[in-house]
Formats: C-alpha cells, structure tokens, sequence
C-alpha cells in the first residue's frame, strides 16, 4: 500500500502542468490522493491519455488514487470578441444577443438561449468572476437584451457569466455534460461531480442517468448557486458528497457569506457521513510563485481544521509552474495541523438511517472506544464501503483501515478523511479473517506490537452483511 500520512485528502486538477508521467507519479507519491479531470477544457484523447496514466502509476505503486471528472454544468459565457475584447466604462450602455457573432462595443454574443427570456429589468450582469459588473435595463424577451455598465474594465473574449438576480431555466446536464457523462462512465471514474446544482432533483437526474449505464460512480453535488444554498440539507442528502465551489459561490452570493457557509456544508456533510471537498483559490499564487501567501497557507490550515475531508487544487497543478511543489507545500501544512490542532473527535450528532442502527451505532462506540483506548487502528471490512464513511465522520484520531472484496470501491474511497481502503478477498471464519488482517497491516508497517487495535466486522462474517461486532485487542 502506498503510504501517505494525511488524513485530510488532497484533490489535484490535472493538465497540461501535470499530465507528464514522472511529474504525476512524484504528485502522487507526495500527496495526491484524488485526481480531478476537468471537463471544460482539453480533449477526450488527452483525458483518456492522463486516466491511463494514472492506473499505471496506481499498478506500480499499489496505491488507490481516484478519480474525480468534473461535468461543466450550464455555464453561461459571452462569445468571441473582435480583436479579442475592449474596455467599457461605467455607464456604458451594452446589447447583448443569443444570435452567434463576433462581438463588438455595439453587440456581444452570449451563449444562453433563453437569456432575454429569463432576465428582469434590475438584475445584475457579473462578468470574469464578478470584476465587470452590469445591471440588465431592458430585454425583448426574444433574443437581444440592454445592460448599463455599473463597474468596468477590460472585457474579453469567452468569460464567464454569472447571473446572481436570475432564476435560469437551463438544464444542469447539458449536451455536452451527456458526452462527457459517456465518457467517464466508460472510464468507470469513482466519482463526478455536478456543476450548479439547484436541487436534489439535479443529482436524481444524474443518478439515474448513471445507473441506467449499469455503472456505480459516485456524484459530487458542486454548491456554487444560491439556489443550491437554499436546499443545501436535500442536496447532500441526494449526493455522496459535496464540493465548496468557493469562486463561483462567492460571486453569486455576498462574498463575506463563504466562510460561514463553507463551516456550515462541513458540518452537514459530517452529519450525514459524505465527503465534503475545499475548492477554488486555495494556494493560487503559487500558479507562478515557488511558495504561498501566508493568507494560503492560513486557508489551507482552516479547511483541515473545519473538518474537510479534502482540499483541492485547480489551476495550481493544472497549468502551474510548480505542480510538484504546491502538493509539498499543501501536505505539509495539513500534516502540521494534523499532528498539532484540535479536529479529532468532533461531536457530530451522525444522522440515524433506520436500515442501518446497529451498524450505526458500532461505528459510533468503535470511536468512542478509540479514544479512551487511544487506539491506533480502527478496521472494518465492508462491501459498499459504508462503515468507511461512517467512521470517516467522527474524524477519529486513529487510522481508519477498509478490507474489502469490492475493487471497485478502494479508489472511492480515497477522498473519505482517514480512510485507507486495502484489497481482500478470503473472509473465511471471523477469528481466522481477523488474524489475517493483523498479520497484512503489521507486514505493510501500518501497527506494531503492543498497538490497540479494534475491529468491526459482519456475523457470521461470510455472509458480508452489516457490521454487527467490535472487539478491541492488542497486536
């Protein structure tokens, strides 16, 4: 098993920076646990090329990093602008039509059909991340609409829009996210994430889309959309886990509302026992500089203290100049807060699932347990990966070890916090199993003699059910 320290996972968008064997491999023996593939740029031929890659590495390292693909979701953008943009001024007046053209200062292309029929008069326009800010002054309700410039600057071509004021009719999956969809399900990636979830009915949607293919990855619902802070509880429990977009979230809400937000999607990601990702900007300076910003590095420690169960990078390792070196920097600074904050243990009143209380309720004694144990390993052997989460939730001080016989499920299992998933097929008798698997982690180096150990496990073992034992024993 390759052997990495972090509980607190780390979550890497792969590019052109990264998509180098040897670059990738050393990324991921430095702290890389989930791949991210981001479908709103390059091609399948290339995806296809670095998700290869990654099984190769994964074969010669025996480890189990995932893979996460991204779906572009209904992202709204204006077109091509001749000699590639202008500057508006405040006050400008601006027309806008769904017809495609090479725009000017007179009339700019944006790529949502239905934009004059969905906008109201008063509504704000929020180019490139929210620097160019405009409000709508007329629509014709067809296909051409009037804003007045209320902040300038430079405005180029295909940035992207953000319509705060607006409640937009597009589909969350659009055509190119069902291509993309093939795509990855072909590739069997452990998780795909959806871009501006508005409802639970958005993930009913991809769930059954995935299901109908006969394929298990998991869905990522992204919150980026204050419609999706609004059914924030029925969105996560729809999903089996859970992005904080902060760029485009912290356009489309008030920005000093993140931070409290991100806190509070922690927490109820916890509850429900489902992985929850920090996004966006977390070290983005190092895109061009070899160390962070002190702020970075103080963001990085946040999101580990908040409890994420994993940070990640975007352009930092996808068209960066320092790929290998933010992965350093970012292990370090997790592993620091690790060994010295306060994030074990939490007191999280985990949601009951009815089908589920006993298992439920030994994953919540195996953690209490643990801790006036001071165990050094909790083991579990699951199937669906279930009691992983579980524990995972509870943020344990001790390692968190997964035996399974479903391969398919090791490298989800990458993002869970404190998860590590081992391959293992011969459930024989319970003591037999359990002696087995002490004598796996002690080779692997995982516990030494004289460690506290507990394990939970399904009887009659055989029969793979739900967890219904614990014993705590010294190796």
């Amino acid at each position: 098993m390759h052997k990495l320290e972090n509980k607190t996972k780390i979550v890497a968008t792969l590019g052109p920076a990264s998509s180098n064997k040897a670059v990738l491999k050393t990324m991921i023996e430095s702290g890389v646990n989930v791949c991210r593939i981001n479908f709103s740029h390059g091609s399948y031929e290339a995806h296809q090329e670095v998700i290869n890659t990654i099984h190769e590495i994964n074969d010669e390292l025996n480890s189990n990093t995932g893979i996460l693909t991204d779906l572009q979701g209904p992202k709204i953008r204006i077109g091509e602008l001749k000699d590639n943009g202008f500057v508006i001024n405040d006050g400008d007046i601006l027309n806008f039509t769904t017809d495609k053209i090479i725009g000017t200062k007179e009339l700019i292309y944006i790529n949502y059909k239905d934009f004059p029929k969905d906008v109201k008069p008063g509504e704000k326009i929020l180019i490139d991340d929210g620097k160019l800010m405009l409000e709508i002054l007329e629509t014709n309700n067809e296909d051409k609409v009037r804003a007045v410039v209320l902040h300038g600057g430079n405005l180029s071509s295909k940035k992207g829009v953000n319509l705060p004021n607006t409640k937009i009719s597009l589909p969350c999956i659009t055509p190119k996210d069902e291509e993309d969809l093939v795509f990855a399900l072909e590739n069997d990636v452990s998780w795909i994430a959806l871009s501006f979830v508005r409802s639970a009915n958005d993930i009913h949607e991809l769930r059954a889309k995935i299901q109908a293919a006969g394929k298990t990855s998991q869905i990522i619902a992204k919150i980026e959309k204050p419609e999706a802070i609004e059914n924030l509880e029925e969105i996560i429990e729809a999903a089996d886990g859970c992005m904080v977009a902060r760029g485009d979230l912290g356009v489309e809400i008030p920005m000093q509302d993140v931070p409290l937000w991100q806190k509070q999607i922690v927490r109820i990601c916890q509850r429900k026992s489902k992985p929850v990702i920090i996004a966006t900007q977390m070290m983005e300076s190092m895109i061009t500089s070899i160390s962070p910003t002190r702020a970075e590095v103080n963001d990085v420690a946040n999101a580990v203290l908040d409890g994420a169960d994993a940070v990640m990078l975007s352009g930092e390792t996808s068209v960066g100049k320092f790929p290998i070196e933010v992965i350093k920097a970012m292990y370090k600074i997790i592993i620091r807060i690790e060994r010295k904050g306060d994030i074990y243990f939490k007191k999280i009143e985990a949601d009951p699932d009815p089908n589920r209380i006993i298992s439920d309720i030994i994953c919540e004694s195996a953690t209490k347990m643990a801790k006036k144990g001071k165990a050094k390993a909790i083991i579990t052997m699951s199937f669906s990966g279930y009691t992983g989460y579980k524990l995972s939730s509870y943020r344990p001080d001790s390692d968190i070890y997964v035996f399974t016989a479903n391969k398919g499920i090791l490298n989800t299992l990458s993002l869970a916090w404190g998860v590590r998933g081992i391959y293992y097929d011969k459930f024989v008798s319970t003591d037999h199993t359990m002696d087995d698997i002490r004598f796996i982690l002690k080779q692997k180096g995982c516990v030494v003699e004289g460690d506290i150990i507990i394990n939970i496990a399904s009887m009659p073992i055989a029969s793979k059910g739900m967890s219904n034992m614990m014993k705590m024993s010294v190796v």
